[in-house]
């Protein structure tokens, strides 16, 4: 089964999409690196850090990566003083990585570790390539222990005007054009498309609350092009939801 955003570009969902989406990051493995530097402008390495920081754990505390790509939250994890352990379903993906890190190949959706047994949990610009998101928030919950914290990058569509239309000229104008020419022009076509996955940002918040986080909140970076969300898990035994 496929949608479609405004532009038109397919968009699939359910196991068409799972499928779809470890083919394209199989694919578009060698020069993703390279690739996200110049999409970013730069800014990609100042983002992964605040998302580190936003986690506020103390040294040694263990960190989850999902949807990991090669690794590159986990290099700052590790550089910050915490113990990152990689997952990702593209085992291209996983052939890039700098082997610093222990990395396993698996569904964020069915991790292999038991409950509770997480400091921090993070990902990176991954949430709108997922199948189920609430499936998702759940597994993040599930495998922080209570007082654990989570914090999730990735894109936004800004919200002032002026903002929203240089956006929509990059993001959706040249960055498929530089895809094209440098990786792969399907893969570059999809990836600002995928943004149309994602439900909005008050949502998100509601979302993490509801799967077991207090005190989430949401932040905006880069005129409102990229998203943190960041919570903290709740002692099971709470209750409760909301945000």
């Amino acid at each position: 089964m496929t949608a479609a955003d405004r532009t038109g570009v397919a968009l699939p969902t359910g196991p068409e999409k799972r499928a779809a989406v470890e083919e394209m990051f199989d694919r578009i493995a060698p020069g993703y690196q390279r690739l996200n530097r110049i999409i970013s402008l730069g800014q990609d390495g100042r983002w992964r850090r605040r998302t580190v920081r936003s986690l506020g754990l103390p040294d040694r505390s263990r960190v989850l990566d999902l949807a990991c790509g090669p690794g590159e939250l986990c290099e700052e994890l590790l550089d910050a003083g915490l113990v990152p352990v990689g997952v990702d379903l593209s085992a291209g993906m996983l052939a890039r990585s700098t082997g610093r890190t222990p990395m396993v190949r698996g569904d964020v959706l069915a991790l292999p570790f038991p409950d509770g047994s997480a400091t921090g949990v993070v990902c990176g610009f991954a949430l709108r390539n997922l199948v189920d998101l609430d499936a998702f928030f759940a597994e993040c919950a599930r495998v922080l222990r209570p007082g654990g914290r989570v914090a999730l990058l990735d894109a936004a569509d800004p919200a002032g005007r002026l903002a929203r239309a240089g956006h929509r000229v990059w993001f959706r104008g040249v960055v498929p054009w530089i895809g094209a020419r440098l990786s792969d022009a399907d893969a570059y076509r999809y990836l600002p498309a995928s943004t149309a996955y994602l439900p909005s940002g008050t949502e998100l918040v509601s979302r993490l609350g509801r799967a077991g986080f207090d005190a989430v909140q949401r932040a905006t970076m880069t005129a409102g092009a990229v998203q943190l969300l960041t919570g903290t898990r709740r002692n099971p035994s709470r209750g409760g939801g909301g945000s």
